[in-house]
């Protein structure tokens, strides 16, 4: 089974070829290690955290950054099941945290706090998937 925690050279490539001034919703799949596993030497290495805890940690120490360039959260919901896809498939949280433009997203991702933070999150993750998405009107049909 593939894993992915960062995106490939080629997917961020193609994110930053799209347009960076509209609106954009990032879906957020995530999968939780049973237990973080950060590098030597990190102040959280040995603490025992979770995938979960460690991924709050990165939650706590990335979201005034994130709100900084406009990030919100327009939806948030924890793993049920399955009903079209693989068997095997589960994660354990999902989210969409939509930014004000693309450029806003590169903006925090680029933050030295942010980049600090993010240690946390890939600590924590065993698997992840994230996928860029244009919002369109909600309504009652599909």
């Amino acid at each position: 089974m593939t894993v992915y925690i960062d995106p490939s050279r080629a997917n961020f490539d193609a994110f930053k070829n799209l347009p960076r001034d509209q609106p954009i919703q990032m879906l957020n799949l995530l999968r939780y290690r049973d237990q973080a596993e950060y590098p030597d030497g990190n102040e959280h290495a040995g603490k025992g955290w979770s995938g979960r805890r460690a991924y709050a940690e990165y939650g706590a120490t990335s979201g005034a950054i994130f709100r900084r360039v406009g990030g919100t959260l327009v939806w948030r919901g924890a793993f049920q099941t399955v009903v079209t896809g693989p068997d095997d498939m589960r994660w354990d949280d999902g989210f969409i945290a939509q930014y004000p433009s693309a450029a806003a997203f590169l903006e925090m991702i680029k933050d030295p706090d942010y980049q600090r933070a993010v240690v946390n999150r890939t600590a924590a993750l065993a698997d992840s998937r994230l996928v860029r998405f244009a919002p369109q009107p909600a309504g009652d049909g599909f």
